[in-house]
């Protein structure tokens, strides 16, 4: 009982605090520091900055990165375009492809915590399905809601913790899926003086090519079944 009546606590403390967060962003209006106009308007100084102690800079921007993503908070995208403008593509990309993906992995892991047990109560025969088709596709699945821009990624973090798929699985396909997204935005953000805004980034050609990207894994393995089958045959 008492052990129940702490886990209870627990999982209500850290639900106080990511919603504490989100609250704080939104009252205090803490989104205007992660705009495209305020970093313009500093760059000069926040280069100075990082070139004065380039590691310290890069873990500080790492772990805000980290946060940022594993509490849910808007402003992921300019951060990844931030990064191509401070440290290159290179550098840029290893930042935020870790940073993101242990962001949405710890997100993820409090999705998992917090709600699993209560969805799986109330939804349990229904999650069922969900689950035995993520245990087999679980990693196609993924890699496709990863790939195409249908989804918000923070979304994609929370329902994934609702099911079994294991964590490495989620890790290592989630920082694959969004590889290609990443380098997209580092790229644009090292020529950052000529991005106005997020939206015209991911033009329809782009998206039309994550989508067939997404789409290739589903069809080698098609194309495998069926080799498969007229072997047997």
């Amino acid at each position: 009982m008492f052990e129940r009546a702490g886990t209870i606590m627990k999982k209500a403390l850290l639900v106080l605090f990511a919603v504490s967060a989100l609250v704080a962003y939104f009252v205090f209006d803490l989104g205007q520091y992660l705009s495209l106009e305020n970093f313009k308007a500093q760059q000069a100084e926040i280069l100075a900055a990082k070139n004065a102690h380039p590691l310290i800079f890069i873990a500080g921007f790492f772990l805000t990165y980290v946060t940022i993503t594993g509490l849910s908070i808007p402003g992921a995208a300019i951060m990844t375009l931030i990064a191509g403008a401070l440290f290159g593509l290179v550098i840029g990309t290893v930042v935020v492809s870790f940073a993101s993906t242990i962001g949405a992995t710890l997100a993820f892991l409090g999705s998992r915590y917090v709600f699993r047990d209560w969805v799986q109560s109330k939804f349990g025969e229904r999650l069922k399905a969900i689950d035995d088709g993520l245990a087999n596709d679980g990693a196609f699945y993924l890699f496709t809601l990863r790939l195409i821009p249908v989804f918000p990624f923070f979304v994609i973090n929370l329902l994934m913790g609702l099911t079994r798929i294991r964590t490495w699985t989620f890790f290592w396909v989630s920082q694959l899926g969004m590889l290609a997204g990443t380098i997209v935005y580092v790229n644009a953000g090292t020529q950052i003086s000529q991005v106005e805004s997020t939206a015209g980034l991911l033009s329809p050609t782009l998206i039309g090519s994550f989508v067939l990207l997404a789409l290739f894994p589903w069809a080698a393995r098609g194309l495998l079944a069926v080799v498969n089958s007229r072997r047997g045959q």
